[in-house]
């Protein structure tokens, strides 16, 4: 009967996006910049930029997504991982429902819904990786030129064909904007800048720009070009000291989830407890709520380490 009623639920709901001629897309759209738009009072948008006060977790996620989304060049999938994330929600409250568990509905929506986000972190990381290896690189191979022949434009010339995208495309706007648009290389170093957002790329940018005007300043670039490999042995060194904790956290997850199912083989009586009593269903929540919220700290605290100035 649960499960009549919920497509029937289902149908009423599709029914009613057709009938009114609303895209799923546009829906998306409209309640995720609901959920997170800007407070509309001076006093709390002052708190948030002096960062007395932080914005909601939810809200944090979207503004996270947006941010890794436009630094990768894919902000048109936002209304994408929107959709995604509604519908995970839906599929979660689902599930409680047909598992007849009130505890587990709020926690399982809410819990899959944040799904997209975390995928998005974790691509985001995976390309920040890489952005710095091809750095490493790119700026290794013109510093060397530069220190030979003093002249930025010819040894991002001399070496655009061995770079990687993206780190090849900003190198070729700059030569482009450079020789056809604006001939202050200061200024179009100040351009090129912020278009990756690594701090060892920043200041490099900033060193090569003061070399314009003293050229005893370039025995600086060799050191800023270096952090980027100290960086690359310490993440190596991170990655390999979090690997055994994140994977004996996710055999715990599968061990916790899959006693699920063993348990209704080796004991039909504690099953039915532990999926039909309010105990029980409240037991339930609770390990999916700790899951949940495991999840998203681990994700959080394996990111890789970037350096500050």
């Amino acid at each position: 009967m649960t499960a009549v009623q919920l497509i029937a639920c289902i149908g009423l709901i599709a029914g009613a996006f057709a009938l009114f001629g609303i895209s799923p897309i546009a829906f998306t759209d409209s309640l995720f910049s609901f959920l997170s738009k800007r407070p509309k009072s001076i006093k709390d948008e002052i708190n948030e930029a002096t960062k007395r006060k932080k914005p909601s977790f939810l809200r944090r996620e979207i503004m996270e997504a947006q941010d890794i989304l436009a630094l990768t060049g894919r902000s048109s999938r936002f209304s994408l991982v929107c959709a995604c994330s509604l519908l995970l929600f839906a599929v979660g409250a689902s599930i409680a429902i047909l598992m007849q568990n009130v505890f587990l509905v709020p926690v399982l929506a809410v819990g899959l819904m944040f799904l997209p986000f975390w995928y998005i972190r974790l691509t985001a990381t995976h390309y920040k990786k890489n952005i710095a290896a091809e750095l490493e690189t790119a700026l290794s191979i013109i510093t060397t030129a530069y220190l030979r022949n003093e002249d930025i434009l010819t040894a991002v010339e001399e070496n655009i064909l061995y770079l990687n995208p993206p780190v090849r495309n900003v190198f070729a706007e700059f030569l482009t904007q450079a020789r056809l648009i604006n001939p202050d290389v200061d200024a179009t170093l100040k351009t090129m800048k912020p278009k990756i957002e690594n701090e060892v790329f920043q200041e490099w940018c900033d060193a090569i720009a003061a070399c314009q005007y003293d050229r005893s300043l370039k025995t600086t670039l060799t050191p800023i070009v270096s952090k980027l490999s100290d960086m690359r042995i310490v993440n190596s060194e991170l990655e390999y000291l979090v690997f055994e904790p994140r994977k004996e956290f996710i055999i715990m997850a599968i061990l916790v989830i899959g006693n699920i199912p063993v348990m209704y083989f080796l004991n039909k009586s504690w099953y039915d407890t532990l999926m039909h009593t309010t105990v029980g269903q409240l037991v339930l929540a609770i390990c999916a709520a700790a899951i949940f919220f495991s999840t998203a700290f681990v994700i959080k605290l394996t990111k890789p380490i970037e350096y500050r100035r």
